[in-house]
């Protein structure tokens, strides 16, 4: 080989480093091999004079190919924790040569299974890890992007400037580079290069943290560095089936349940009087958003109080902007960092879990945005959404559609899911619009949706997704929760993928909701012809096994709040919430209900703003909260309302038909004691002083709950704490219960067996 051939081969070799057209430095970078010698080749841009510091020694590098190659001749081949002493613009300073670091991340094994789609536990390989490689700290650098034709790092170590740290391509589309002296905090980004000579800085999709909306890098941090005090709960949790247990789910979004300039009395129990929210117009730079920290401060006792057993969160997944309320998400791997690091948010769930408290974390793998920074066109190609429209993009919601046929694109979202699990010892998912996945004519025109293999809109590559998610979740946690949010009448959603289901094990009853709202929105005179609305649920209540839910999405875009889709006067607004909540409590199905609606909200939800603390200065809407907290109360202790949610036995009408009333009874039941409740409810404002209602058992029947009590801002008319049962056929049983139902109420009451009888009900009605 001639001089010359080989100066003009390492002279090309520069001109494609600087242009980022390199895709194989190490090829030529770091310590290489001659015939007898070695020679150490470094890539340092700009700089006007480098040294090698090897054994004690330093000897000058010389650039005779390339002005930003220096290279030096060895005789024996050298460590790769050798240094540099690199001059740049007049300032001098030692480094070790990212270059010198060759030894592959991704093994084989781990190439495989990514590209089967089965490495669960990916993000242990892609991301920015913090290693120490000979001694020598730093940051190693792993990404999937086959497409491009080259990666650089950006970070503050190289001035922003992708010309300086190009990335190794591997096997299987892998980039790789180990970064010596990148540390924990600092940011970063990927300088990606495509074939056709187009640049994009890229967010990494595996970063575990980001920095704070707009700015848009990641952050190199540590994980497995959180001491956690929750083995308890996840020995508990992971040794019992969820759904056997009662679950009351709070709802919320962490950004708008109260900022710092909000004092809450309810919650600060030293503070005498409540400040009204303040309008999202009028919010001053300090009502920042409480964090992690403050948050677990305030909300773990409040929602410990009310009783639930749960608070689901909407996304916290990074997303770039507030009124996407997290759906729209740009960093998977990442809390958002609106409210802490994510070793604060770990202290959160830690926190709660110490309470008796779960987390559930809504999940979004349906749709990401079309931010610039994210995942979409990665690598300049449609390398994570699909490349035709038709079925790769939500136009009414501008995003797009992960391409769930590659098998890397699902293991990124399988993994995620495992990652949230094990990283942050969550305890459930809710996943987000799973009918837009499930359907390829999702809100979609004629002639705008591309049909199956088969010609059908079944969208069965993301059915094989999500079979394939929930499969892997139970495999690694079958104590896990998983929510399916599906308003269609798709089939088996809660059965198990074995025999052909989706394979969550609760899903919203979004009909339920539907049904509910309406009736409760009708003028009380109207309901006598709508009783089916009240009562329809229980004729499907078995095909799946649901959860009740009044979401975020039923008090925003014009719906009003809860309270406020009531008709009549305040009383009858009032009244009818309490008689809603009730009957939710003991229907059938596990609970979830929105931030605001436990004391009565009355404006619509606003991203921007803050509960209206303030209403709990007012009687009535402190008489809706103690009904929560007594309907939680009673749900928790009473077995008959959540041991048989899925089974027939649990629920048996008494009397579903009488609509001139629009009066419903039935019995809540357990298999196992025996035991049992009676529910009535009245949806009209008229009171019945004489209503027979068959019970099953001759003796006692303690009222244990009464919406219209006075304590709950009722006319507190009621059965004096209850009724012996009378020896009069009604409802095919031999006994019945005379009883006065309160207008817009619901009224439970509970057998008490003749030994647990006071004194006190003996007498009582005599």
């Amino acid at each position: 080989m001639s001089t010359s051939f080989v100066f003009n081969w390492m002279a090309e070799a520069g001109i494609r480093l600087a242009d980022c057209r390199h895709d194989d430095p190490y090829a030529i970078l770091g310590p290489q091999q001659l015939k007898e010698d070695w020679i150490i080749r470094a890539w340092i841009p700009e700089a006007s004079e480098v040294n090698l510091l090897l054994n004690g020694k330093s000897v000058a590098m010389k650039n005779p190919n390339h002005p930003w190659i220096f290279e030096v001749v060895l005789k024996k081949k050298p460590g790769i924790n050798y240094q540099l002493e690199v001059t740049r613009a007049g300032v001098t300073h030692k480094q070790n040569d990212p270059w010198a670091f060759r030894e592959e991340w991704m093994g084989e094994i781990d190439r495989h299974l990514f590209a089967e789609g089965n490495h669960h536990h990916i993000w242990r390989k892609m991301g920015a890890h913090l290693i120490e490689r000979e001694g020598v700290a730093g940051t190693l650098f792993c990404l999937w992007a086959p497409n491009a034709r080259s990666v650089g790092v950006l970070s503050d170590l190289n001035s922003w400037d992708g010309r300086h740290h190009p990335m190794q391509k591997r096997e299987g589309g892998i980039w790789e580079l180990f970064i010596p002296g990148m540390k924990e905090k600092m940011l970063y980004k990927y300088e990606i290069r495509t074939e056709a000579g187009h640049c994009y800085q890229k967010t990494d999709p595996y970063g575990f943290q980001h920095e704070v909306r707009p700015a848009t890098s990641s952050i190199i941090t540590k994980l497995d560095n959180y001491k956690w005090h929750d083995k308890k709960w996840i020995s508990k949790r992971n040794g019992e089936n969820p759904i056997d247990q009662p679950i009351s789910v709070y709802e919320m979004h962490l950004g708008s349940w109260m900022h710092d300039a909000i004092n809450n009395p309810f919650i600060e129990k030293d503070n005498e009087q409540a400040r009204p929210p303040v309008p999202a117009a009028e919010m001053k730079p300090h009502a920042r958003f409480l964090t992690y920290t403050e948050l677990a401060d305030k909300l773990i006792p409040y929602v410990k109080e009310r009783g639930f057993t749960h608070i689901e969160l909407m996304p916290i997944s990074e997303h770039p902007f507030d009124g996407s309320w997290g759906y729209q998400v740009t960093g998977w791997y990442a809390p958002t960092s609106r409210y802490g690091t994510p070793d604060e948010f770990r202290n959160f769930v830690d926190r709660c879990h110490q309470e008796g408290i779960g987390i559930i974390l809504d999940w979004v793998p349906g749709h990401f945005p079309k931010d610039g920074h994210g995942l979409a066109f990665f690598d300049g190609s449609h390398l994570y959404e699909h490349s035709d429209s038709r079925i790769g993009e939500h136009k009414e919601w501008g995003t797009l559609i992960f391409n769930y046929s590659r098998n890397e694109v699902r293991n990124f979202l399988v993994a995620n899911l495992i990652y949230w699990f094990e990283q942050f010892h969550i305890d459930g998912i809710r996943v987000d619009a799973v009918a837009s996945m499930l359907y390829r004519d999702y809100l979609r025109p004629e002639g705008e949706w591309l049909p199956n293999e088969s010609g059908g809109r079944e969208n069965t590559e993301a059915v094989r997704f999500l079979q394939q998610a929930n499969h892997v979740l139970f495999e690694h946690f079958p104590g896990a929760l998983s929510i399916a949010e599906e308003s269609t009448t798709w089939p088996m959603v809660t059965q198990p993928t074995s025999v052909g289901g989706l394979g969550f094990n609760l899903k919203w009853n979004m009909g339920w909701m539907h049904d509910m709202l309406d009736y409760f929105e009708y003028d009380p005179w109207f309901r006598q012809f709508h009783q089916n609305n009240i009562t329809f649920s229980i004729m499907y209540n078995y095909t799946e096994k649901f959860m009740l839910a009044l979401s975020h999405d039923e008090v925003v875009h014009g719906k009003s709040h809860l309270l406020h889709k009531m008709p009549g006067d305040d009383w009858q607004k009032y009244a009818n919430t309490r008689a809603l909540l009730a009957y939710m409590w003991t229907h059938p199905g596990k609970k979830t209900i929105f931030m605001g609606m436990e004391f009565g909200q009355r404006s619509e939800w606003n991203v921007w703003g803050d509960l209206e603390w303030n209403l709990l200065n007012y009687e009535p809407h402190k008489g809706i909260q103690a009904l929560v907290d007594d309907l939680n109360k009673l749900y928790k202790s009473e077995g008959a309302l959540w041991k048989d949610d899925f089974d027939q036995y649990g629920f048996q009408w008494l009397d579903c038909s009488d609509s001139k009333n629009s009066v419903i009874s039935f019995m809540r039941r357990e298999r196992d004691s025996g035991s049992w409740l009676i529910v009535i409810g009245n949806f009209t404002p008229q009171s019945h002083s004489n209503y027979r209602i068959g019970v099953p058992k001759g003796g006692f029947y303690r009222e244990v709950l009464n919406t219209d009590a006075a304590l709950y801002g009722g006319s507190n008319l009621g059965n004096m704490g209850g009724k012996f049962a009378d020896e009069e056929n009604c409802h095919g049983y031999e006994h019945s219960l005379n009883l006065c139902l309160p207008p817009l109420s619901v009224v439970v009451l509970k057998h008490q067996p003749k030994n647990h009888l006071k004194t006190s009900d003996a007498k009582r009605n005599m």
